[in-house]
């Protein structure tokens, strides 16, 4: 599979990381980004209801806005945090962690990336569909588990006839 080659300041730790690993890698700052934009919608919603009162009860717009929040603190948390995969913000603590997480695996016999109960040609389509997802809302995270993940295996420890499979 051909996967564009893309020059950034920081290594590649994985072109198109699973969603588990990307929330498992979030940074505490991570976490209080997301806490701060769940806490930012509601709050607008109360300032902008004060400067210009509706005269509906405030606590359904706010319930509604406290779950906007969330969502969009996730999935800007969850960018942050994929940024550093792919090496477009400063990324050693998870260059360090990727590297000892998949030489443990390799060391243990288990799969690089992990299995997976899908025939190649679903997890190619998967890795064309998810890669670069965090940059769009059409699709927003990878959940399926493929070897394209634009690294050399050779540095987790895989030797060259298993880096094919």
């Amino acid at each position: 599979m051909h996967n564009k080659v893309v020059e950034t300041p920081y290594p590649l730790i994985d072109a198109d990381p699973h969603a588990s690993r990307v929330v498992r890698y979030m940074r505490p700052s991570d976490y209080a980004v997301w806490a701060g934009v769940t806490g930012a919608f509601p709050a607008a919603l109360y300032c902008w209801e004060m400067a210009d009162p509706t005269k509906v009860k405030i606590s359904t717009p706010l319930k509604l806005g406290g779950l906007l929040g969330f969502t969009a603190g996730f999935f800007f948390a969850y960018q942050r945090s994929s940024l550093r995969f792919w090496g477009w913000s400063e990324n050693k603590r998870e260059e360090e962690r990727d590297l000892e997480e998949l030489s443990q695996r390799v060391r243990e016999g288990k799969s690089l990336y992990g299995e997976s109960p899908q025939p190649a040609w679903v997890q190619q389509a998967a890795n064309r569909n998810s890669q670069w997802s965090q940059l769009k809302f059409r699709e927003l995270v990878n959940f399926v588990n493929h070897p394209y993940h634009g690294t050399d295996p050779a540095k987790y420890g895989v030797k060259s006839d298993e880096s094919s499979s």
